[in-house]
């Protein structure tokens, strides 16, 4: 074309969840029938969605309401009702209806979030991190994010002196994001720990962004501390939705929580901005808003939350006694959301490591995907060619750590655990091979 079309960042969106699926379906047209373990979808992996949430959702389908447009923050009564929850949390900002904005998806407040950034202003991001987050954050300026390590070794928690000095040095710095539970590494932040991003974002005049998607699947001993609760008069986003914790990935509900918008000036511009580009949408799904008040306000929903982080707990232990055995790699049992990020050992991994592949023509392929990747790719593809199954390598996270994401949602006991196992086996003969 006579003019470049192409944008400065667009070399950098990534999403290895959802890429690799490709390289699989290649593998499936050569035969290779395929175990999904990639992507965190719980109807996917057959959870069945409680009836009394089918029901009040039936019920709204039948209202009239519920088909048309919203204001473009959101279902009043919805807000309304999340402010509710948030100003009854202990220590929590107080907000108002105004605080709460509703987005198809917390990818779609994620893009509008990050992109609003001005173009040289940095978010500091954990390494590894969520791949939809550091791929906006590259996107908006052409660059490769700004992280502060997750310690595998210390149940990866980060190294808080490493993240003040990244802030110091680093003045473009305008906020830092997290994810809490975090994905991939299923770890719940500690309050202490989130109230010193909140001291470091205080002294050093930022705001803080925290993905709370996960909010209410906790377990093993670990509880939520929302954003909302420990930043007090620092400027901050928290996101939060329905995908999860229904669960309703379809839906494709999100909102963000505003806290202390007014607490400085250039803060609530930039928050300003975020309405004003979810205004050019007209507003997001009506449907799943309405659900809301109805779901979360019922007797039903505090058991319903109890029991899921149950299952998600015994499913992660499960996971941890079998990954925690395998010499060569390093695991921390998961306190949240439903995954859990396995790490090489450094020194694991050598030239000509390989997994048994029958298939010639798999086997070229497998080799060709091979050439110069990170070990934990050679990895993951020598297991898809062996066993079939798809999971993700922990570098498609924006880190260089090699290692693999694997999830707790497959609902099959004894399947689950034959895929633990075959995974934990191939990680054996491969360091070995």
């Amino acid at each position: 074309m006579r003019t470049n079309i192409v944008h400065e960042g667009a070399g950098f969106l990534e999403y290895e969840i959802r890429q690799i699926v490709e390289r699989a379906y290649h593998m499936r047209d050569m035969g290779l029938q395929i175990t999904w373990e990639n992507i965190g979808d719980p109807i996917a992996m057959n959870e069945e969605v409680a009836p009394w949430i089918k029901e009040i959702v039936c019920d709204l389908v039948n209202q009239n309401n519920s088909w048309g447009y919203c204001p473009t923050r959101g279902v009043l009564e919805t807000r309304e009702f999340l402010v509710d929850q948030v100003n009854m949390r202990e220590d929590s900002v107080r907000i108002t209806p105004n605080d709460i904005i509703f987005f198809n998806g917390t990818a779609d407040a994620i893009d509008k979030v990050y992109e609003l950034v001005h173009r040289d202003a940095r978010i500091l991001l954990p390494a590894p991190v969520y791949s939809t987050h550091s791929s906006n954050e590259n996107k908006r300026g052409g660059y490769k994010p700004l992280q502060f390590r997750l310690d595998p070794k210390n149940n990866w928690l980060p190294d808080m002196d490493e993240i003040r000095n990244i802030v110091h040095y680093n003045p473009q710095i305008a906020g830092i994001g997290l994810i809490n539970p975090d994905n991939p590494t299923g770890i719940v932040y500690p309050k202490e720990i989130l109230e010193e991003f909140a001291e470091i974002a205080r002294q050093y005049g930022l705001f803080l962004l925290a993905d709370e998607i996960y909010a209410h699947i906790c377990y093993n001993g670990a509880k939520t501390c929302h954003l909302s609760q420990v930043v007090h008069d620092v400027p901050a986003i928290a996101m939060r939705g329905i995908s999860k914790e229904y669960p309703w990935p379809g839906a494709r509900c999100a909102w963000i929580e505003v806290l202390n918008k007014n607490k400085d000036p250039n803060f609530s511009t930039y928050i300003d901005s975020i309405l004003n580009s979810k205004m050019l949408e007209v507003c997001a799904t009506t449907l799943p808003q309405l659900s809301i008040p109805r779901v979360f306000g019922s007797p039903k929903y505090a058991e319903h939350l109890k029991t899921r982080a149950e299952i998600f707990g015994n499913r992660a232990n499960q996971a941890y006694d079998i990954f925690s055995k395998v010499p060569g790699l390093i695991c921390h049992r998961p306190q949240g959301a439903f995954y859990m990020s396995v790490v090489f050992e450094d020194g694991v991994f050598h030239r000509g490591q390989k997994l048994p592949v029958k298939n010639a023509e798999l086997r070229s392929y497998i080799d060709s995907l091979c050439e110069n990747v990170p070990g934990d790719k050679q990895f993951v593809y020598n297991l898809l060619g062996s066993k079939g199954i798809c999971i993700v390598p922990l570098t498609g996270f924006a880190t260089d750590m090699c290692g693999f994401r694997v999830t707790m949602l497959n609902t099959d006991d004894k399947v689950r655990n034959s895929l633990f196992q075959q995974i934990a086996d191939s990680a054996t003969e491969f360091i070995n091979s």
